[in-house]
């Protein structure tokens, strides 16, 4: 992975860099506020940018790791610390919650600051807190040490997307660190899997997170010795870099994000008729409008950096890639949440049975990794995301299809595992490259923090949407009220019928981002002649 001589282009898979004024209708933006030269980067040897590659990627490795980890232990963790069954989603989504609302803040911090610098201070925070989890005495403990955890990864994740982004120049370098730091995330749910289970069966949940802290550690030091040196966008002090901070956008955009990931994320289990949920919704809503209006004023005015230029959205790709990432995760994730309930609760496989099924999707993980990139290089993005997106759409049709359920697991199920990790492992790093493309470097983590964010929007947001189509459906089936018992069982006609739903609906969000591909990318002439 020798680093390119070429120069840094502006030219993107449908516009131009944001921070330049250009001519073209459908991707204004303005001069930014501040003097912003893309940088030539830095010189790098094949070992040390594959040791780099290696050492950031870990940070996306980690992230999917521990979410999984928490899914695998769930029985286990509940029941040492007494957690009652009305909280126990509290012990997966807590993370994913803090995770989500301090991204966008964490990004844009990296991008003010040191990217070095935020990388390892992340990587600590999230091994320390890792390492705290092992030893939470209680339910409300536990909790604050998983929350701590997901800020910590909220921290290191898009930093570093913006190290990539800053220190690979445009062509195949750039192309094979977006597609490993790519592949690295799907790996790290196969692997929490099936490391969490096994040193689960065998010792204690809490030595899942023992291992998860002396991985994080390692990650620590590997990024400490192999991102090169940066400087921050400017030769000021601490203090007027502090100033540059939006210090009012950090409370809105948390604040906003954070209550309307919650709300999404236990909605359907409080019930959206309860008094407190319309109300929270509300509230979200209201935050996330009064965050927009101050970042438009803050870059009308010139007087502070915003956390998050709004007028990054008015360049066609990065607002096609941020939609494209928020409908085909929510269809990604919701193949793999109603395939593990469609094995495990209706079809009654164990635990271990379920995992072995998910395999697939580890080794095709890999393959991906290695084959992306090569092909990249010599194929323009367009087919590529056309391609991905529609495997990942196939992938839930086979599980929503009439298909009966006593088929061979490798007739269909194989073949959808082999899909969606092939369309989610091929259209990421095309999305990584085009909004990397797209911004300049000061917003580079800013852009990975974005994506990022669209990507667990559309987790929380498509999954409570397949979930409370689920349970509609299956109430309907049992001429029950949907309030009423919707859980899935055994072999039930019933339940069938409403996990064929929630995967009509996923197959659906995968043509939506099919579509918005078909209208924004495949019409770019720079898409369909460039390589990202």
């Amino acid at each position: 992975m020798d680093q390119p001589a070429e120069k840094r282009t502006d030219a993107v898979a449908g516009g131009k860099s944001v921070g330049a004024v250009n001519n073209d209708n459908d991707n204004v933006a303005p001069a930014q506020d501040e003097a912003v030269s893309q940088s030539t980067p830095p010189k790098l040897s094949r070992s040390q940018s594959i040791a780099l590659v290696a050492a950031v990627s870990g940070a996306g490795f980690l992230n999917t790791f521990s979410s999984q980890a928490a899914v695998i232990t769930l029985p286990t963790i509940s029941r040492d610390l007494n957690i009652p069954p009305g909280r126990q989603q509290l012990v997966i989504s807590v993370y994913g919650l803090a995770f989500g609302c301090f991204l966008l803040l964490w990004g844009r911090v990296a991008d003010i600051f040191n990217k070095r610098t935020i990388f390892v201070v992340g990587s600590i925070w999230v091994t320390l807190s890792t390492a705290v989890t092992a030893f939470a005495p209680n339910e409300g403990a536990f909790h604050a040490f998983r929350a701590l955890q997901g800020i910590g990864a909220a921290a290191n994740v898009p930093t570093a997307i913006g190290v990539l982004g800053t220190t690979f120049a445009r062509g195949k370098a750039r192309i094979y660190a977006f597609s490993f730091y790519s592949a690295a995330t799907p790996l790290g749910s196969v692997l929490g899997n099936l490391l969490s289970g096994f040193i689960a069966s065998y010792t204690s949940w809490k030595w899942v997170f023992g291992v998860l802290a002396i991985l994080a550690a390692c990650v620590t030091i590997a990024g400490y010795f192999t991102i090169p040196p940066q400087k921050s966008s400017r030769n000021s002090t601490d203090a007027q870099l502090m100033d540059r901070l939006d210090l009012v956008g950090a409370v809105l955009s948390t604040t906003g994000l954070g209550s309307l990931l919650y709300v999404l994320s236990t909605g359907n289990q409080a019930g959206w008729a309860t008094p407190w949920v319309p109300v929270v919704i509300v509230v979200a809503i209201a935050l996330i409008i009064g965050f927009i209006v101050w970042e438009r004023h803050l870059e009308a005015s010139n007087n502070c950096s915003p956390l998050l230029r709004v007028s990054l959205f008015r360049t066609r790709d990065f607002s096609a890639s941020m939609a494209v990432m928020c409908m085909l995760f929510a269809s990604f994730n919701g193949f793999l949440v109603y395939t593990t309930i469609f094995y495990q609760d209706y079809q009654q496989l164990s635990a271990l049975q379920t995992t072995l099924r998910f395999i697939p999707t580890g080794v095709v993980g890999v393959v991906m990794a290695i084959s992306i990139a090569p092909l990249l290089s010599r194929i323009s993005t367009v087919p590529v995301l056309l391609a991905g997106s529609l495997s990942t759409s196939i992938s839930s049709l086979l599980f929503a299809v009439p298909i009966p359920t006593d088929t061979s697991y490798f007739k269909y199920g194989l073949w959808a595992m082999i899909l969606a990790t092939l369309g989610a492992d091929s259209t990421t790093p095309c999305l990584y490259s085009i909004v990397s493309h797209a911004v300049s470097d000061e917003y580079q983590a800013v852009a990975g923090a974005m994506l990022n964010v669209s990507m667990q929007l559309g987790r929380v947001l498509g999954l409570a949407i397949a979930t409370a189509t689920q349970t509609a459906v299956t109430a309907k089936a049992r001429h029950a009220h949907v309030g009423g018992d919707t859980s899935v069982l055994p072999w039930d006609e019933s339940s069938l019928k409403g996990l064929r739903a929630a995967n009509w609906l996923n197959f659906s969000f995968g043509i939506a981002s099919l579509v918005i591909i078909i209208a924004v990318f495949s019409r770019s002439t720079k898409a369909a002649r460039n390589n990202v």
